[in-house]
């Protein structure tokens, strides 16, 4: 047996710690990959972190040249993130607001970028050449509400080039006379022409336009204390202004509510398209309209499931995908699921945002991260 020299000896003590070193960065990475990995996802999908330093993100909006805007609810902070090398990894978190009211909702339009707070729309201009230095923003409509319950919002421009801005009801089930309460409004880009677009809509925070005939889909949030399995939450079609969807006199397709519903002709209210899980806090939908993702996800729709806080056991904390053949949903089923582990929770989804390329980001308040979901087949 030979003997070891002192020089091997030597060498031994040099490179030991960096053997430690590799050791516990490769145990780390595998700790990283094995969290994401309880994310499942249909076969070909891969999910991996875009973006982890982004604290409450909730609604987001993706630029043409690539910068993700993202508003908050909790800690009054807008977001802008950036990917500069193109890696589809973000390496800049910059903050560009602080100090707003619940800015939840945020939207693009010709470069500038509106903010939703509670009780009005401001905009800051031309913010991407602004980016370190944004501007002082400019108020486009305070007439909203100052209601924080359900006061939050999620804003987008339609194709008719309208600024579509959600009002909740200010209650869990309730009556008003206000006519803003429980609606979808839109105005034009000055904020000039605020109109009631739909009624009966408790609480949607998440919308969008089909591709194929320009109709708005939305989700909405059921009324609470009517049970654990009661009512389920709505995807919703609205294709002319002035419809109403019912609350706070039915829920679903055909539950009557028994405070509101009693001697109310039910027939007069547009049903939803699509029932979705009871409480499952249905947020942020979008259309697949890129080219990345196989043909099934073409036109169709993916939604952020927030998750319940009001049952005995938790269900959500996903995202789901309804599948249409033109306007009619084949199929609802889950999409990206194990956020949640029994009733342990790691992550809640909020909104969902397709990237140019059409890979698809989620965000996660809960963790305070954007998730991109790719596809290889």
């Amino acid at each position: 047996m030979k003997s070891v020299s002192k020089n091997n000896i030597f060498r031994f003590m040099i490179f030991f710690p960096f053997i430690v070193l590799a050791v516990f960065c490769n145990s780390k990475d595998e700790l990283v990959s094995g969290n994401q990995g309880e994310i499942k996802l249909p076969p070909g999908f891969k999910l991996e972190v875009y973006a982890d330093d982004v604290p409450g993100a909730r609604s987001m909006a993706m630029s043409t040249s690539g910068i993700l805007f993202v508003g908050t609810r909790g800690n009054g902070k807008v977001y802008a993130i950036l990917d500069t090398n193109k890696d589809y990894k973000a390496d800049k978190v910059i903050t560009i607001a602080s100090g707003l009211n619940t800015p939840n909702g945020v939207a693009l339009k010709d470069g500038d970028l509106y903010v939703a707070e509670i009780s009005r729309v401001i905009k800051y201009p031309a913010i991407e050449n602004h980016l370190q230095n944004p501007p002082s923003p400019v108020v486009v409509n305070n007439s909203f509400p100052d209601d924080t319950h359900h006061g939050w919002k999620f804003i987008k421009f339609g194709p008719d080039g309208k600024l579509y801005v959600p009002v909740g009801a200010p209650c869990n089930i309730c009556k008003s006379e206000d006519e803003r309460y429980a609606s979808i409004m839109r105005m034009n880009p000055d904020g000039t022409s605020l109109e009631v677009y739909a009624h009966g809509i408790r609480n949607t925070v998440g919308f969008d336009w089909s591709p194929v005939d320009n109709a708005l889909w939305f989700t909405d949030n059921g009324r609470d204390m009517l049970g654990e399995n009661v009512p389920p939450d709505e995807l919703n079609r609205a294709t002319d202004k002035g419809m109403n969807f019912g609350y706070p006199y039915m829920h679903g397709k055909d539950i009557r509510d028994p405070e509101y519903g009693q001697g109310v002709d039910l027939s007069q209210f547009t049903k939803p398209v699509q029932e979705l899980g009871p409480h499952v806090a249905a947020l942020g939908m979008e259309f697949y309209t890129g080219n990345m993702f196989p043909e099934k996800y073409k036109n169709s729709i993916f939604i952020a499931e927030h998750g319940s806080w009001n049952r005995s056991k938790k269900i959500g904390y996903r995202v789901t995908f309804v599948k249409l053949d033109g306007n009619n949903p084949v199929s609802y089923e889950p999409f990206a699921t194990g956020w949640l582990q029994g009733e342990s929770v790691s992550g809640r989804p909020v909104d969902v945002e397709q990237m140019n390329d059409g890979s698809l980001l989620v965000s996660d308040d809960y963790a305070g991260v954007i998730y991109r979901i790719s596809y290889k087949d």
